[in-house]
């Protein structure tokens, strides 16, 4: 059982009040961000699978999976509590950035550093956090709950707790569910040091509690997967094989650029220098190598290592900067004199200013950095499910009325088609605004074979098997394919002979079933 003690520590009435102020303000700063514009295959990406899963679809089983299916389910049992909204789908998001940045704050405070300073931090932690994507992003679920499994260790090591420790598993699991990596990277890298402090210790009663963790959530999730019929070979193709693929792809044309790394982490690597010193200082003053705080300052240094490692490898956008108040509070920590403090609190607010106004003002993340985001109209031109958001996009980004008459008229022309269709395309919200079935078998289409294996890939067997059952199972009469997706994408899967094709604009195309 959790210490009493050990609750009231962490949560006083100081550090309850802060926490307050972090939720409401995360919760804020990401609702806001997470409606303004929109890069459809990213920001929809968990939409319609959310739907879906409430409608008795699964991941893997249902529709091709690379990532996230952690983040399907959160989806789901979120419309499950408040509706099928796109205000629901960006609550998601900000339920992850309010608990990720309370839990930097009570990372902050069980290492001594002072009330107000820990809440500035977290503060610009949670500017810096999820509202760069706004909207649920399988990089930013996966790194957030490594971090938390991180914090929980710092947590376990400072307060030598079974209870704490019976958790890490728990997040790092949720983190690999969510995506493959950066989770992996870490989990690799953090638990070794985790074992080097309980046996230099000479806490080995941490790592039962570790051991049956693992085992209680690794049984209830394949138990789980069992009841709902996802079948092993289909998560390890999909999840494990797969993505290997892809990955060993990306390590072979990884090309790296001192220059490069210290001009888009230098604000990372200058809190990191901050960090070394404060620790130097400290073992100079305690004559002490290894402490709690050694721990401390190594496991956040890997971490940032790992995550930065992570951004050089992905094709996505820098997103790691909320590192810059984490590491700088760390820092403040263990060395807290005036004019340290001065200074850090400085470059945290510097760093957090100028990239608040690159990734969340400007929505760098998601293409819209040269985007006049006043041009945004109103979401529900489209449907009242996408109240609140404004949407405009990089595809359109200078006629965005052009983008939403073309949903609109792709969406009537799918709601008059009475017949069980399939549509392949990015804008994954036809399913819920139509209420209809429309069969997605992927959770979008990048057309890179980031999202499902390519005609050379040998997976690609497996891919258009699934396609074709699903076909079959749900009785299909016609597919529809919106661009990017084009008709010798459809060939690829089906039999040219087996459609006719019908060019409904440049943009929309139906395809009708044959008998073959």
């Amino acid at each position: 059982m959790i210490n009493s003690n050990l609750l009231k520590k962490i949560i006083n009435h100081n550090n309850f009040f802060g926490i307050i102020i972090i939720s409401i303000f995360s919760l804020a700063v990401n609702q806001y961000y997470g409606n303004l514009g929109v890069f459809p295959h990213d920001s929809f990406s968990h939409f319609e699978t959310g739907a879906m899963i409430i409608n008795g679809f699964h991941p893997f089983k249902d529709y091709w999976v690379v990532s996230g299916p952690a983040i399907d389910y959160f989806q789901a049992l979120i419309y499950f509590i408040f509706g099928i909204s796109w205000k629901s789908y960006v609550l998601h998001a900000s339920i992850i950035n309010i608990f990720i940045s309370v839990f930097t704050f009570i990372v902050l405070r069980s290492f001594e550093l002072n009330f107000k300073t820990s809440l500035f931090y977290s503060l610009c932690f949670s500017i810096l956090a999820y509202p760069s994507s706004g909207t649920p992003f399988v990089d930013h679920h996966s790194a957030f709950f490594s971090l938390m499994g991180v914090y929980v260790i710092l947590l376990s090591i400072k307060k030598d707790s079974k209870f704490i420790s019976y958790l890490i598993p728990l997040f790092f699991i949720l983190a690999f569910l969510s995506k493959q990596v950066p989770s992996s990277y870490l989990i690799i890298s953090i638990i070794p040091i985790y074992f080097v402090y309980i046996f230099k210790s000479k806490k080995t009663h941490l790592i039962p509690p570790l051991f049956y963790g693992s085992i209680t959530y690794i049984f209830l999730i394949l138990l789980f997967g069992k009841l709902n019929g996802i079948s092993l070979n289909s998560f390890f193709e999909q999840y494990i094989f797969y993505p290997q693929s892809i990955a060993s792809g990306r390590f072979e044309n990884i090309s790296l650029s001192i220059l490069g790394v210290v001009g888009n982490f230098k604000f990372v690597l200058v809190s990191l220098l901050f960090l070394i010193y404060a620790g130097i200082k400290k073992v100079e003053k305690n004559h002490i190598l290894l402490n709690k705080k050694t721990y401390l300052i190594t496991i956040i240094l890997v971490t940032t290592i790992v995550l930065i490692f992570h951004q050089l490898i992905t094709r996505n956008q820098i997103f790691i900067f909320f590192l810059i108040p984490l590491i700088i509070g760390v820092a403040n920590s263990i060395l807290n004199n005036n004019a340290f403090r001065y200074l850090l609190i400085l470059l945290c607010l510097f760093g957090t200013i100028k990239y608040h106004e690159r990734f969340n003002e400007e929505r760098k993340f998601h293409e819209l950095e040269n985007v006049d985001l006043n041009k945004a109209l109103s979401a529900t031109l489209i449907d009242r499910k996408l109240n609140g958001l404004r949407w405009i996009s990089p595809q359109f980004r200078e006629n965005p009325t052009k983008e939403i008459s073309l949903i609109n008229e792709i969406k009537n022309y799918l709601k008059e088609d009475k017949r069980n269709k399939m549509v392949q395309g990015n804008y994954a919200f036809l399913s819920v605004i139509l209420k209809q079935n429309l069969s997605s078998t992927t959770r979008w289409h990048v057309l890179d074979g980031t999202d499902y294996p390519l005609p050379e890939s040998t997976y690609f067997k497996s891919y258009k098997l699934l396609v074709n059952t699903i076909i079959k199972k749900n009785n299909i009469k016609a597919i529809y394919s919106i661009s990017p997706v084009k008709p010798e994408n459809i060939y690829a899967l089906i039999d040219k002979k087996c459609l006719d094709e019908l060019k409904v604009n440049q943009y929309f195309y139906r395809f009708d079933l044959k008998t073959c």
